[in-house]
């Protein structure tokens, strides 16, 4: 017998390799010749689709599996595997083995599965089973958890990104231009400081202009202009950075000292506050979690830190408006509550501090917490528990893509103790794992199903609320997708029951992965397809609408720094008459400070050349055709929700589009 051989190269940088490369077809009635792939000229170069003659004695019957072997020719040579393809000249049968792994070292061999998606109890061959089980076996070798720090969920076990196995590293175009960017940010950002030097510091707000270089948006340009707006205030706690702590107030806070005649002048003269608060017009951003939390000492200066609670009234007319905020959570006769009515400074810098609280809830909990290091879990777990084979794992693949490398930089660069939060942050240093631990002790899985978030908040029915809009939209069409893949392996909740391999992978997330968070409430074995289908879908949410939302515009958002301070230099005001603006501009990061933010949030926040849009697979690891029509179902029902979101921006002056499915990432890359 002749078979025809396909091979498909990488198609980034290195990915061709001049080493020798062996094939051997493996069938169920015996395996062919070891075979050197060999044509004239050049094998194996970047992007190639090569074809080869492989033979065997006999005919192999249905194949199992493909054999690669890589062996050092001079120097040794990485290479990046695509696919095989595997066709019998005259026969219509042909086979598709999904690689997309490097093969790294002499004398190296990976056996490749056929590309039709199973379940263990699809597998009868003992070959199968074998296979399933080596494969498993090596995996949880190379990727092992870590107690990164007490109170938080656990990590993979990697130093930094350079202990990370090959196929979970950036391609080198990635890496290039991660760091690349961020020397290009700090380039500007020397520039910035240099040319300021030698002239005024800060004096007024206008003076941040003067760092509006290259780095910029239209929407940063917008907040420049409007950010001393109370709507536009109001504004960002619906569709800014951090969308997800607004609530609706039925009572005051105890600790708030605010009463109805401080606000009334805010509301319409027909109603009390009373009244607001029983028809559901009265809102609350509570910033508990940050009293308490230890300051950031940065070059020998203490750094200030607030908790404050901020009280919003959703106006007929004006939107969404602040009314009242007070900067501390356990006040005394003389704590002052601020209010619109108040001298204009003094109101200005308590929204400001209150935009210092989001700076450090969104970076860190937000995004940080609640995106990144959850997602690290589900992939080291994915990783250690599910083969190649699995529908799950090919489920969730794309979706997991370069999330261990970005987190290892995120903690060896950005929250070290000598990254860039220690830097310039004031939760920097020992703040910041005692504000993580806080927020880990109260996160729960339930919170991070849209549909049960905003009904748990009571923001339903709040106008204007495009980020929760446009989440419940990419709810429904992910949990569909998820549904239709699911079913296709999944035909009862016997199945997912009996499916040891998920049931290990679900165990290992609840019990290893989240073991540190108490209240998490996530069981440790899934029983129903329904269980199974929420999981996924919370899995595939998280890793591209929560991570878009939280991440993409951060730049917008703290580009002009007095919007979204990242640190504050003087304590919080406790007299409203003394509040300057020599006093502002004290309080308000330096010029170096000031530099760093805006630089940091362009190159974390900016598009990234690389990316891979949500429900685009190009490593594609379904090969059977039912698998491919849902798939291109989901592309279809993300392109008329893509459609429907621009239409809805169409006129206005502010948009959002960060959860366009064109603008999201297919994973956690950044």
């Amino acid at each position: 017998m002749e078979y025809k051989v396909t091979v498909a190269t990488g198609t980034s940088e290195y990915s061709g390799t001049n080493n020798y490369i062996y094939v051997t077809l493996v069938g169920e009635r015996g395996e062919s010749e070891r075979t050197v792939l060999d044509n004239p000229g050049l094998d194996f170069c970047r992007g190639a689709v090569d074809d080869y003659t492989v033979k065997s004695a006999a005919d192999l019957g249905p194949l199992i599996l493909v054999r690669l072997e890589k062996q050092k020719y001079w120097v040794e040579d990485n290479w990046f595997c695509r696919y095989v393809k595997v066709s019998v000249p005259g026969e219509r049968c042909s086979y598709t083995f999904p690689c997309y792994r490097w093969l790294v070292g002499d004398k190296v061999v990976v056996e490749l599965r056929e590309g039709t998606a199973k379940k263990i109890s699809d597998d009868t061959l003992p070959l199968e089973i074998s296979h399933r089980t080596a494969e498993l076996l090596e995996r949880q070798k190379i990727y092992r958890w870590l107690a990164w720090a007490s109170g938080i969920p656990k990590c993979i076990d990697a130093k930094s990104e350079a202990d990370l196995p090959q196929d979970v590293r950036f391609d080198n175009e990635k890496r290039s231009d991660f760091v690349g960017s961020l020397h290009y940010a700090l380039l500007e950002l020397s520039l910035k400081k240099l040319a300021i030097k030698f002239g005024k510091s800060w004096n007024d707000l206008d003076d941040f202009k003067r760092i509006f270089w290259k780095l910029r948006s239209p929407i940063a340009e917008y907040t420049m202009k409007h950010w001393k707006e109370d709507c536009f205030f109001g504004y960002q706690f619906l569709n800014g950075s951090n969308p997800r702590m607004i609530t609706r107030c039925k009572e005051l806070p105890s600790n708030f000292l605010v009463t109805g005649d401080m606000v009334q002048s805010s509301l319409i003269p027909t109603t009390t506050l009373k009244e607001e608060l029983k028809k559901g017009n009265i809102f609350l951003v509570d910033h508990a979690i940050m009293d308490g939390i230890p300051a950031n000492v940065i070059r020998d200066q203490v750094q200030h830190i607030a908790a404050p609670l901020c009280l919003l009234y959703e106006h007929p007319e004006k939107g969404l408006i602040p009314i009242a905020i007070q900067l501390e959570q356990k006040p005394d006769k003389d704590t002052p509550v601020f209010l619109p009515s108040d001298p204009p400074l003094a109101w200005l810098l308590a929204k400001m501090w209150v935009r210092h609280s989001e700076f450090q809830v969104f970076q860190l909990l937000s995004h940080l917490l609640r995106t990144h290091l959850v997602v690290e879990v589900i992939c080291v777990a994915t990783l250690r528990q599910l083969p190649a084979v699995h529908p799950i794992y090919k489920l969730l693949a794309p979706h997991l893509r370069y999330t261990l490398e970005i987190n290892c930089r995120g903690r060896t660069q950005l929250i070290s103790p000598d990254g860039i939060f220690k830097r310039v942050v004031s939760t920097g240093g020992d703040g910041l794992l005692i504000l993580a631990q806080r927020e880990y002790e109260v996160l729960t899985y339930r919170s991070l199903q849209p549909k049960f978030d905003f009904l748990d908040r009571g923001v339903t029915k709040l106008r204007n609320y495009f980020y929760r809009d446009h989440s419940l939209m990419l709810w429904d069409v992910i949990q569909n997708f998820v549904s239709g893949i699911v079913s296709l392996y999944y035909k009862s909740d016997r199945e997912v029951e009996q499916d040891s391999e998920i049931q290990a992978w679900i165990n290992e997330v609840a019990v290893e992965g989240f073991v540190d968070v108490p209240h998490f409430g996530l069981a440790s074995e899934l029983k129903t397809k329904e269980e199974l289908i929420t999981l996924l879908s919370v899995v595939i949410f998280t890793s591209t609408a929560q991570h878009a939302a939280t991440n993409n515009g951060q730049f917008d958002w703290c580009a002009w720094v007095p919007n979204t301070p990242c640190t504050m230099r003087h304590p919080p005001p406790t007299d409203k008459d003394a509040v300057t603006m020599d006093l502002i501009m004290d309080t308000l990061p330096d010029i170096s400070q000031s530099c760093v933010q805006m630089a940091i949030t362009w190159h974390l926040g900016r598009a990234q050349p690389d990316a891979i849009p949500m429900g685009q697979y190009v490593e594609q690891y379904f090969t059977e055709p039912a698998a491919l029509k849902v798939i291109d179902k989901f592309r279809k029902e993300l392109k008329e929700l893509e459609e429907h979101i621009i239409a809805q921006n169409e006129g206005l002056e502010l948009q959002y589009l960060y959860l366009c499915p064109s603008r999201m990432e297919n994973s956690i890359t950044i």
